[in-house]
């Protein structure tokens, strides 16, 4: 075994093949590394998630200048985050640029909105937790319209985005409005509605409006609480045949100037307005009669229609006199008449030919007339 030299400064080393080799720094203390750009690394992680792109590519590029400057660290998260954020404002642009960011956020707020009260959509059938449509609801359960259900929505629409919430007064009015006016285009054939049911509509409240709710719906509701609804209420263009959607389409036109009363209750508080509403009475059924001849109508309702249309223009004979007479005693008779007219036994044959319902509605007669004749109510 070898004995180790004697303390002390050792003389110099050989030199030749079994020289020592020699490291790149002189021998004496360790160096301080450069610190590392801190622009640099907010660079790369900006460029890593890519919310920010822009953002990340300025830091990149202003880093690599300090770097290159000041001898610091951190070139390569620089040049990395520079590279990614470029990347990410590409992708940005492009998203934008096509309409990819539109259908993002359409979905996601679709997926936010599902299962709840705003998802609502026409045709739909649905449950409330309390089974209740009456307060402030959110959550709801879709169920098929076959099933027992609480309300099933018939129209959808937005209120004009006008800034502060308008007041639930005014918000009710106007669903109260829209929502009656747009039963017929659901349920053309009011005939057809269970006598239980009546419309109810969603708004929107104070605080969801502040959150960007601005939709209406419009649904049917049973007036028996705990009742609900079973089948679908829905009879239009999309479950009726033509011969049916041509009746009823006619049908309207009078019922939308029987429906045009004024506000007074009594023919003798306002003769003029009641004079001029038999009058457009008169002239909705001339319309609806030339409807009705107009349209080609299958061979086992072509006879009843025609006696219809003869019943029409006599009920047309009694509304076009209502509204000429001075006295309230000789309007309410021809009213009697023109109504059992317009919704007697040969309307009844005539929708029974059609496959439409056979069951009229009563209603009481406008302007003080006795008692309930044959009409429309919704």
């Amino acid at each position: 075994m070898s004995i180790p030299p004697p303390p002390g400064p050792q003389g110099p080393y050989p030199q030749g093949p079994y020289a020592p080799p020699q490291w790149g720094h002189p021998y004496g203390p360790h160096p301080r590394q450069a610190p590392v750009n801190g622009l640099a690394v907010a660079a790369f992680v900006l460029g890593v998630l890519c919310c920010v792109p822009a953002v990340g590519l300025v830091l990149g590029l202003i880093a690599l200048a300090r770097i290159r400057k000041r001898g610091e660290r951190g070139k390569g998260f620089a040049v990395a985050g520079s590279v990614l954020s470029s990347v990410g404002l590409v992708l940005w642009v492009l998203v934008f640029s096509t309409g990819a960011a539109a259908d993002f956020w359409d979905g996601f707020r679709d997926a936010a909105r599902s299962g709840t009260a705003f998802a609502l959509e026409k045709g739909q059938c649905f449950n409330t937790p309390g089974g209740s449509l009456q307060g402030v609801t959110y959550d709801v359960d879709e169920v098929p319209c076959e099933q027992r259900h609480d309300g099933e929505v018939f129209a959808v629409f937005d209120l004009p985005d006008r800034g502060p919430y308008p007041g639930d007064r005014e918000v009710t009015s106007t669903a109260d409005e829209r929502c009656y006016g747009l039963v017929d285009e659901y349920a053309m054939d009011t005939w057809a509605l269970p006598t239980d049911v009546d419309v109810y509509y969603l708004t929107p409240t104070s605080g969801s409006w502040r959150a960007g709710d601005r939709e209406i719906t419009c649904l049917f509701g049973s007036t028996d609480e705990g009742t609900g609804l079973k089948g679908s209420l829905r009879n239009d263009a999309s479950t009726l045949d033509a011969h049916q959607v041509a009746y009823l389409e006619a049908a309207r036109v009078v019922d939308d100037a029987l429906e045009s009363t004024p506000e007074s209750e009594y023919f003798e508080d306002d003769p003029a307005g009641y004079r001029a509403w038999a009058g457009r009475v008169e002239k909705a059924l001339g319309e609806q009669i030339g409807m009705l001849g107009a349209h080609s109508w299958p061979s086992a309702a072509e006879r009843p229609v025609t006696k219809l249309v003869a019943d029409l223009e006599a009920a047309r004979k009694e509304f076009a006199a209502a509204g000429t007479t001075p006295a309230a005693d000789p309007f309410y008779e021809h009213l009697d008449e023109g109504y059992a007219l317009v919704d007697g036994d040969t309307t009844v044959t005539a929708r029974e030919s059609l496959g439409l319902d056979t069951t009229p509605p009563e209603y009481e007669e406008p302007g003080g007339g006795g008692g309930d004749s044959p009409g429309k109510e919704v």
